[in-house]
């Protein structure tokens, strides 16, 4: 169980680090490998319920790996779209929440008679 502290613990503290370097550049620990491995595979199966279970067995949020993980140089939500996987793109893009643009001069309007 330590060992699995350990192991929970070293990954969300050094995800940042592994999403931001180079893959060549650093060597990455082989069980944060593997498990990185799992989601992308469980992305790429289009089941949610897999993709929801494999993120939680290493204690991440569906918002972190859709925001830092990259399946074979590319991202999360776009490596699921490229295997038809539509439930599990539209479940990561969900996590990240809705974002839409307003534009404010239009809201007001005011009408002007000559």
């Amino acid at each position: 169980m330590r060992n699995l502290n350990v192991i929970k613990y070293t990954a969300i503290a050094l995800l940042p680090l592994f999403f931001a370097s180079n893959a060549s550049a650093a060597k990455m620990d082989p069980t944060l490998e593997r498990a990185l491995v799992k989601i992308c595979v469980a992305a790429a199966s289009d089941k949610p319920v897999k993709l929801k279970n494999a993120i939680s067995n290493y204690n991440l949020t569906e918002y972190q790996v859709a925001l830092n993980l990259m399946c074979n140089n590319v991202d999360v939500i776009s490596f699921a779209e490229q295997h038809d996987a539509t439930k599990t793109a539209s479940r990561l893009q969900n996590s990240i929440g809705q974002v839409s643009i307003i534009d404010v001069a239009s809201i007001a309007k005011v009408n002007v008679n000559f």
